[in-house]
């Protein structure tokens, strides 16, 4: 499985961005789909993920602000970010799942500041 992701940037407090990532190779196998995020000196984290069947997690610090969502046909998982603040920079990595691997993308830079 490979992924490939887009989106990020340079924006202000409260602002929005959309990060998009696409998995192709074997992406029939994967089960769950999402996003951590790894800020300098800190441990990477779980953002939000997604199941198959449309179950979600967030972590609870972009609950309310934070939206995944999934294509299963096209094996595409979105992540909307609303109200951004300076605490949500980072990189961000977009992740798949299948019952006995994890697979990464290259992550993509997420800053908020004014």
């Amino acid at each position: 499985v490979q992924l490939q992701a887009s989106g990020g940037g340079l924006v202000q407090p409260g602002g929005s961005l959309r990060l998009s990532c696409a998995a192709s190779g074997s992406s029939s196998s994967i089960r769950v789909m999402g996003w951590y995020r790894q800020a300098p000196g800190k441990q990477r984290e779980l953002v939000a993920r997604i199941a198959t069947g449309g179950s979600t997690n967030y972590v609870s610090s972009v609950k309310g602000r934070f939206t995944i969502s999934r294509d299963n046909a096209k094996n595409t998982v979105r992540l909307q970010m609303n109200n951004l603040k300076p605490e949500d920079t980072a990189v961000y990595y977009c992740n798949a799942g299948t019952y006995s691997l994890d697979y990464w993308g290259q992550g993509t830079q997420v800053t908020v500041s004014s």
